[in-house]
């Protein structure tokens, strides 16, 4: 089968995902394009895989001429495609304006959709022409929740269901936690780990809300510590100096399981999101979790973390009390996590899943 992939700009887990779908897929003997940027060739290194990849200026803005050349970029190269597969809201949209037209030779579109928007105004009207056009000229719709794969059934989508996106498997940690808590001059105090991109859809506003306590004493005063960087590094800086709040930034990190071994409890307290590959890390080396109810986090958690309203700072506050105080609850979540851990879904699964999304789609041609 020959699949194209259609990517824009990325950094983190959709760009992961996709590279994991090309390697699955090449070594079933399938031959692959890739679509995108040249930011995204760099960074994941399609060619390696043993795909071709084709650079296409598309940038997580509209732009006249440059979505233009895209749109042409992605007719001319998938014009020999048995399936197309865009990932991404305005990958999908693009995809779809460059497959539009053809009768003779019409090539099945999946979309998948990884995130939805949090903010509003003028991105929030393009972003929803963007799910209109996605909605309409999809054969397939895969989402990473159950509010997108609504938000498309209504949209009129013909198709939708659930993307498989497994996170990779861990490497174990290679310090100790005490080596992790020595240089984080945590002392005896517990450590909240968090690790998210430092962007609005994250809700660390909140994060900070919660970390002011009060709380008992010094030694029972948690440590905050965030791992990622993102354009809100300033402000939350800024922030964090000016009420002397317990919580470090440690930017990029390329150690997260030494961090994910020494925290206490893992919290993620965002506005939205699917799949996080950072959740899925955590239960797979059987952490406990604290995360908002929001996206697809309830059903990738299944009972197996806390769930808090998103911007409820009290009961956000009030599960890390719960946790970092409570050895034997933490012991608890630990272990459900872990069992939850067990059970994702991998890399084979998930190419898998594609695959049979893949036969369907080309028998509705």
């Amino acid at each position: 089968m020959r699949v194209a992939f259609v990517l824009g700009t990325t950094s983190g887990g959709t760009g992961r995902h996709v590279r994991m779908l090309v390697e699955g897929l090449i070594r079933r003997g399938h031959r692959v394009v890739v679509v995108g940027p040249g930011s995204v060739e760099e960074q994941f290194s399609f060619e390696e895989t043993g795909a071709r990849f084709v650079e296409a200026p598309m940038s997580d803005r509209p732009h006249p001429v440059n979505d233009l050349r895209a749109v042409l970029a992605i007719r001319r190269v998938t014009k020999d495609a048995d399936v197309v597969h865009a990932h991404g809201l305005r990958a999908g949209a693009l995809a779809g304006l460059g497959l539009w037209g053809r009768s003779a030779s019409r090539v099945p579109l999946v979309v998948t959709l990884h995130n939805a928007l949090t903010a509003g105004g003028l991105i929030g009207v393009v972003y929803g022409g963007l799910e209109r056009i996605v909605a309409r000229r999809a054969d397939q719709v895969l989402v990473v929740s159950p509010d997108l794969g609504e938000r498309m059934r209504v949209l009129g989508a013909r198709e939708v269901g659930p993307a498989v996106v497994p996170a990779p498997v861990p490497r174990a940690a290679r310090r100790s936690p005490q080596e992790v808590r020595a240089e984080l001059g945590a002392g005896r105090r517990p450590i909240v780990l968090t690790v998210a991109r430092l962007a609005q859809q994250k809700g660390l506003e909140t994060l900070l809300d919660a970390a002011r306590g009060p709380w008992a004493g010094e030694d029972e005063t948690p440590l905050f510590a965030v791992a990622g960087d993102g354009p809100l590094l300033g402000e939350l800086r800024r922030r964090i100096e000016a009420e002397a709040l317990p919580v470090v930034l440690l930017g990029n990190r390329d150690d997260v399981p030494d961090l994910l071994a020494a925290a206490t409890v893992v919290v993620w307290a965002s506005r939205w999101e699917g799949q996080p590959l950072s959740v899925s890390e955590a239960l797979m080396v059987g952490r406990p979790v604290i995360a908002t109810a929001v996206g697809g986090v309830p059903d990738l958690l299944a009972g197996a973390g806390i769930l808090v309203p998103y911007g409820d700072v009290a009961a956000l506050r009030g599960a890390v009390q719960d946790v970092v105080g409570d050895g034997a609850e933490a012991a608890r979540l630990a272990a459900a996590a872990a069992r939850r851990g067990a059970e994702l879904p991998d890399a084979d699964e998930a190419v898998e899943s594609v695959l049979n999304v893949y036969g369907r789609s080309r028998q509705h041609e």
